[in-house]
């Protein structure tokens, strides 16, 4: 038992089963609430904890998954230049509306730490929460944040997106594609994409470059908010 636990075999065994069994469910349910990737967690957290494994043990093999993370993301580029063409005939709006969306999200995390009377450490660590991972962590650790807390709030974000990008524009009537992209990019980083890339070609190609354009946005804009 011990030789599989060090193993790093046995974290990319656990994600990968995991996230399959997430999978499976979310197809019998039918339902945008059984996300794999929430399931995924829950089923490893659970795990871990049924059978006190420490999680750096998880991490030894998990930790591997993350290099694919920047090919992934480059593949993104792709769907991009397939549809460079709507990018281009209306890149103004989605500068304008990636803009719109990393002031929003600075605005309501500033509001939001003031109004709860939480120290400039929590904010700092939430400032960034609707950018990419690792343009988040820089961010929080040039603030002096806590990037434990910032990779927390990435994730919830994303998933917050990722559920509710199909429900949220046929609550406020958004029929445009190019729109609905760029809503999802500028909030939900690549998480919201991997669901804008489910529901369309050009939602997904404008919720990619949403990504960069937002994270730009962010880092010119934070220290304004901080």
């Amino acid at each position: 038992m011990l030789e599989i636990l060090s193993s790093p075999l046995f974290g990319i065994a656990l994600s990968i089963v995991a996230f399959r069994i997430g999978m499976w469910v979310n197809k019998k349910l039918k339902t945008p609430l059984a996300n794999p990737l929430i399931i995924a967690m829950l089923l490893v957290v659970g795990f871990l904890s049924a059978f006190g494994i420490p999680v750096e043990v998880y991490e030894e093999g998990s930790s591997f998954i993350l290099m694919f993370l920047a090919p992934a993301t480059a593949v993104l580029a792709l769907t991009i230049y397939r549809q460079r063409k709507t990018l281009l005939g209306s890149f103004l709006p989605v500068l304008l509306g990636t803009l719109a969306g990393a002031v929003a999200a600075l605005a309501t995390v500033r509001i939001s730490c003031d109004l709860l009377g939480l120290d400039r450490t929590i904010l700092a660590s939430l400032l960034s929460k609707s950018v990419t991972t690792p343009v988040a962590i820089a961010l929080t650790e040039q603030f002096g944040g806590i990037p434990a807390l910032t990779i927390a709030s990435t994730i919830i974000t994303g998933l917050a997106g990722n559920l509710l990008a199909p429900v949220l524009p046929k609550v406020f009537g958004i029929t445009d594609p190019v729109a609905h992209g760029v809503g999802i990019g500028a909030c939900s980083h690549a998480l919201g994409t991997s669901k804008a890339l489910e529901i369309g070609e050009i939602e997904g190609a404008m919720s990619s470059i949403s990504i960069s354009l937002s994270a730009i946005w962010t880092v010119l804009l934070a220290p304004l908010f901080f």
